[in-house]
């Protein structure tokens, strides 16, 4: 798997690029006659250097993941469908930029560009939020971010958010690399030990129940 990474300003969000390697040359074969396949996540921005890395390395575009609908993370999306043909689009809304998608539930196992992939629905920054593992990286879109968890707009939806990264992203045996649509990589592991945004919810949520349990003894 190889990936390429290219940071939009718009929305300082990350865009990344994943696709296949070249197959062991032949006596016939040419870099030019090796078509490897690829899919885009996030299109936030379509420039020349995402165009250029695509087309000099001879990829054909497979396939458009995304991980919310939020405008930072699919305003390039119309370009993009302007420029390659048949490029399949998948995310948990039925409707992105105007262009139908392919519709994602949580749990989904599906097939792009050559990669096995698993959407992984984790409500709580948008209600759409979806995380997609292909091998041993988690795209992880706005839900979870080096040291941080998304911005939610309410109590209840960072309870939720919190929840889910626990149970579905938390419990997976062993460690991925964590790559997010803002900021640096991470991995689970360090995720799992060091994040802050989680350790604030529950110091918060801990002391909210600590002043719940002072007010009953009042009474």
């Amino acid at each position: 798997m190889v990936l390429f990474f290219h940071y939009c300003a718009r929305g300082f969000s990350n865009c990344f690029l994943v696709g296949s390697e070249f197959d062991e040359p032949s006596a016939t074969s040419t870099s030019e006659n090796q078509k490897r396949e690829a899919l885009i996540i996030d299109p936030t921005q379509i420039d020349e250097a995402i165009v250029t890395f695509i087309e000099s390395n001879h990829y054909q575009l497979k396939a458009a993941l995304l991980t919310h609908d939020h405008t930072n993370h699919s305003y390039g999306l119309r370009s993009l469908m302007r420029i390659y043909e048949n490029v399949e689009i998948y995310a948990a809304n039925p409707v992105i930029q105007g262009f139908k998608t392919n519709m994602l539930r949580d749990g989904d196992i599906f097939t792009a560009a050559g990669f096995k992939i698993e959407a992984i629905a984790t409500p709580g920054h948008s209600a759409d939020s979806m995380i997609y593992r292909i091998n041993h990286a988690l795209f992880t879109g706005d839900a979870l971010t080096a040291g941080l968890i998304g911005s939610t707009a309410s109590s209840y939806a960072a309870m939720r958010e919190v929840s889910v990264i626990q149970r579905k992203l938390f419990s997976l045996p062993g460690n991925y690399l964590v790559f997010p649509s803002h900021g640096p990589p991470s991995t689970l592991e360090t995720e799992r030990r060091f994040n802050a945004g989680i350790a604030i919810y529950e110091q918060n949520a801990h002391r909210a129940v600590h002043n719940t349990f002072n007010l009953d003894l009042l009474e």
